[in-house]
This record gives C-alpha cells, structure tokens and sequence, in this order.
C-alpha cells in the first residue's frame, strides 16, 4: 500500500512539474492550470485512501464547503482584486500548514510516522513560517483592499524588534524539538511569528506589493513542504517544495524588475517614499488634450505601442482596447503592448487581464523586448501606468525608484498618457513624463476616454 500511495504522489508530482512548465507561457497556460487541477485530484484521493485518514465524511465536508465557497469567490471577484485574492490564498495555506502540523504534534503517533526530532523541528518550522504568512498576508489584502485601518508602518529600531521576536520564535521552539510533547511551546511560536508576521508586511509600501505577494506564495509552500516533514507524506513534501522554490524564483525576478534586493524583502526594508514636489515638476508644463486630437494623432501612425497599468484594470477598459486595437490594424497600423514585469499589483497582472479580453498573446511584449524599438514608436499610449513609466528612475539618483528598470515610452514621438488626474502612483512621487514636450495628457476615467477615443477613429 505505501509503495502505491508513493507511486500515485510521484504522479501528482509529475503533473505540478508539467503545469509549472504550461504555466510559463501564455498559450500554454490553461493547459497548465488543467494539469496542476489534475496532479492536486490525484494527490488529494492518494491521502484520503491513505490510512491515516480516519473519517471520510468530515474530509467530504470539508471539500463540499471549500469548493462551495472557491466557486462563489471565482465568480464574483473581479479582476481587479485579484492581487487580494491571491493574498488571501497565499495566506490560507501558511494557515493551514499551521494547523496541520500542529495536529500532527498532538496526536504523535497517529498523524505522523516522523521520527522525534524530524518531527519536533519540521512542525515547528511550519508554525513559524505558516504563521508570519497567515497575518503577513492579511495585512497584505488590507493594503491591497486600501482598507484605513491598516496603513505603512515604519518607526525606529524595527529591525531590531523583528529580530527580537525571530530569536523569541526560535527560542520557544528549542523545547518542542527537544520534546513534540510540549505543545504550549508551540502555541508561543506560532503566536509571536504571528506578530512578526504583521510587523514585517507593516511598513511594505504598495509599489512593492508584487513582490511581497510572490515571497508570500514562497512562504506557503515552504510551510506546507515542512507540515510535509512532520507527517511523513511525500506528496506535500514535492508540491510544498515546488511551491517553495518556484515562488523564491519568481520573487527575484520582481526583485530585478524594481530593484529591490532579496534581503531587504526578507527583512521589510523596501524604500522609503519620498516627499512629493508636484508643482516643481508639472507648474505650466503639463498639456491636455482631447479624443478627437488623439485620434488624429493615430490616423497617421504605423506604430502604437500601448502600455497598461493599474488603472486599465480599475476601470476595466481592456475589451475597449481590444476593439481600439483591431480598429487599427485595420487600417495598416501596427500595435503592441508593452507589459512591465511589475505592472498591476502582482506579477501577470496585465497579462490576464487582455487574455481576458482576447488580445492575442503574440502581441504583449516584454519590456526588455520592447524598449530598444521605442524610439521608433509613432504614438505611445499609457493607460492608468504610472511608476513603470516614470523617467526619474534613469534620471534622478536620489529618486525612491532610481535604478528601477522602466519601460521607456518618453523615447517614443509621441506619448498619450490616459489618466484620472496627475496624482502620484504607489511611490508617492510626481513623474516629470507627464510634462515632458512629447506627452499629451487625455484626462478621465480609463474606460469613458478611451471609449470616446474609439468613437472619434471610427469617425475620422
């Protein structure tokens, strides 16, 4: 029975290698989803024939319940606050890792066929790591949600506390791993990780919420691989791990994309924000114009590039898009998007956003591909995009987002910048594009502009 049981997770893993690698293209993408759905199938009914599992009708409870309520969520969250759901999933899973591993300690013997030690520092591992994910990623929906209850925290000798509370952590951890019998140690581990957990995400800005949300899924999967650890299951060990190191892989790579470094993720230091000196930058600079101006604009270009941003998603213009861009084409020009590693509030964050509404996939464009054409653009056009764009990160060393890799639309003839108002974005700081000589600002909401923008193409 336990070389099938291995057999069938060996499988399961199998699967969440393919889907990791379907995962990693577009076109592939679905197909990938499909796979790691399949691999969790088979992972899920490999545990529950295992013999540990004692009552079948509270597992089926639970699956009924929690597919219940991931139907409902599929359905009714939008696309724009999908950064928070995947917050909160992030967060579920340090829970429940927590949880797990905490039963395992309880009923030693029964849950787990761990030896003492493996078992003791495995679970308290996953307490401490699933617990700074569960409220790290609450406070994460929090800011995300621009909820007023939480707001960035910062105040001197915070490192310090966070350091106090990692060796408080790991020294109520010592006596468990000594003795899986000491379950009060346990609760203390969990309880100030918790509080960590919150001081860490705390002062994170939300220009760096991406990768907050990427080291976050990293932490999910390394506390299921631990919980993996404490009961001897070699399934969780696989996909926990896999979770783990994808999630860290990724997480440097929006590292890159802002430059940030790992560390000062690891630790909560991201940069700080700088005051904002708007009148400086944009007092009698700054030029307006109007969709029937835009529109002349494009009659006679043969490339636009379009780059999207936040505010795409907020007003949910990306269909308006897709007509504007097959309106185009149409008529001989050629367009392609733009899409910054960071753009949105997680990683892939614009890339749904057209697959949803059809954009071929040919057509998004990295920005390390994309910037050496810029200057060969016709007309750019930024919707509700902000620090991605912003010049300062090549110009200004002092810049709270200098060294920030950006897309390089300012290098393009002409820049069309569809946007609310000059607000700031995540950073806090003006961005001297919005009144560089070739920028023309359309003002409004992202989906009425440019649906009046559309309206005067089809009439020129």
């Amino acid at each position: 029975m336990a070389a099938l049981t291995n057999l069938a997770y060996l499988l399961a893993a199998v699967l969440f290698i393919l889907a990791f690698k379907g995962l990693a293209h577009p076109r592939t993408a679905v197909r990938g989803n499909r796979l790691g759905a399949l691999g969790m199938l088979v992972a899920v009914v490999t545990t529950l024939f295992d013999r540990h599992i004692l009552g079948f009708e509270v597992i089926l409870g639970g699956i009924v319940l929690g597919g219940a309520i991931g139907a409902i969520l599929a359905v009714k969250v939008e696309m724009t606050a999908m950064p928070q759901m995947v917050a909160l999933l992030n967060g579920f899973g340090g829970g429940a890792s927590v949880f797990v591993a905490g039963a395992a300690l309880v009923d030693v013997g029964v849950l787990s066929d761990a030896p003492a030690l493996q078992l003791g520092v495995s679970t308290v591992l996953s307490g401490l790591i699933g617990s700074v994910t569960f409220f790290g990623s609450l406070v994460a929906f929090a800011k995300l949600q621009e909820l007023k209850l939480v707001k960035d925290l910062r105040f001197g000798g915070q490192q310090v506390l966070n350091g106090l509370l990692l060796l408080g952590a790991l020294a109520c951890a010592v006596p468990v791993v000594l003795d899986p019998s000491q379950v009060g140690y346990y609760a203390a581990v969990v309880a100030i990780s918790a509080v960590l957990g919150v001081l860490v995400v705390l002062p994170i800005g939300g220009a760096d919420m991406p990768v907050v949300i990427c080291l976050l899924n990293s932490y999910s999967g390394l506390a299921a691989a631990m919980t993996g650890f404490a009961l001897g299951n070699n399934g969780l060990i696989i996909s926990g791990s896999l979770v783990g190191a994808s999630g860290l892989i990724l997480t440097n790579i929006m590292c890159k994309a802002m430059n940030r470094s790992m560390t000062n993720v690891l630790f909560g230091v991201m940069a700080g924000v700088a005051a904002a000196d708007a009148d400086s930058v944009y007092a009698g600079k700054v030029k307006a114009t109007s969709p029937d101006e835009v529109a002349m604009l494009l009659d006679g270009a043969r490339r636009v590039v379009i780059v999207p941003g936040y505010g795409l998603a907020v007003s949910q213009a990306q269909h308006v898009v897709r007509e504007m861009t097959n309106l185009l084409e149409s008529r001989g020009t050629r367009v392609e998007f733009g899409i910054h590693p960071v753009a949105g509030r997680m990683p892939g964050h614009m890339n749904v956003l057209l697959a949803e509404a059809d954009i071929p996939y040919d057509k998004l464009i990295e920005m390390d591909e994309i910037n050496p054409s810029m200057a060969e653009t016709d007309v750019a056009i930024v919707i509700g995009a902000n620090d991605v764009v912003n010049p300062s990160a090549r110009t200004d060393p002092a810049s709270p987002i200098a060294g920030m890799p950006i897309i390089d639309v300012d290098k393009a003839r002409t820049v069309v910048v569809v946007k609310r108002s000059l607000s700031p974005g995540f950073a806090g700081i003006p961005n001297p594009l919005f009144a560089s000589p070739n920028t023309l600002m359309l003002f409004g909401d992202g989906r009425k502009a440019l649906m009046e923008l559309l309206a005067s193409l089809k009439e020129s």
